[in-house]
């Protein structure tokens, strides 16, 4: 479970921060490039009140199976999560509990985050085990990396495939996009820029879909 260490809070922010950033800096991709040297690091931090949340429950299972470059990153989240203020978009009336309970967000920096950005919205997704993340689309343009493997991704129009940990996943501005998960949880890395950053995503699947 979460740990809660007696520290200073601001710090500990940093060192959220800065370890985000050592990981999203090596990633060998030059979109990833690209965003790491436009976004504005030396942000202002906000004060935010801690909000945990259900799915924290996952994150000691995804800090023992993330990949070794993710490691220190999942691992640093899973020992202090109490300290963080996670968020979900959707709600019962979206989804189901089921889903309520196995998926969360930790804005890291953005127009919600600890870190206050106005053009760019970077942090973690979770989602348990066994969860779809139905099809659904938004303006802003995506880059997401998982930090877990195993999880099966969709966009357009085209099939689920398995994504390895560490690969770049890039949804551009309004294309449908569908995650659904297997027998492990998946933390994943997010960056949204170029739209309105904490809209609403268009839901157009169900989060029944079959494995055919």
């Amino acid at each position: 479970m979460c740990a809660n260490p007696e520290r200073d809070v601001t710090t500990s922010f940093d060192e959220l921060l800065g370890r985000f950033r050592a990981y999203l800096a090596s990633v060998d991709d030059a979109m990833v490039r690209d965003v790491v040297a436009r976004i504005g690091w030396e942000a202002p931090s906000r004060s935010l009140e801690p909000h945990p949340l259900a799915c924290l429950r996952h994150l000691d299972r995804a800090a023992a199976v993330a990949s070794p470059d993710a490691k220190k990153l999942v691992r640093w989240v899973a020992q202090r999560c109490d300290e963080l203020h996670w968020g979900q978009t959707y709600t019962e009336a979206d989804f189901s509990k089921r889903f309520v309970d196995n998926y969360g967000w930790l804005e890291v920096l953005g127009t919600r985050g600890h870190f206050a950005n106005d053009e760019f919205a970077a942090g973690l997704l979770i989602l348990g085990p066994d969860i779809v993340y139905p099809d659904h689309h938004h303006v802003a343009e995506e880059i997401y990396i998982p930090l877990t493997g195993g999880t099966e991704w969709r966009m357009g129009e085209g099939a689920f495939r398995r994504r390895d940990a560490g690969e770049v996943v890039h949804h551009a501005s309004n294309v449908n996009h569908a995650m659904r998960t297997g027998e492990e949880p998946l933390v994943a890395l997010y960056v949204w820029r170029g739209g309105p950053l904490a809209q609403k995503s268009t839901i157009t699947g169900t989060a029944t879909q079959d494995r055919s």
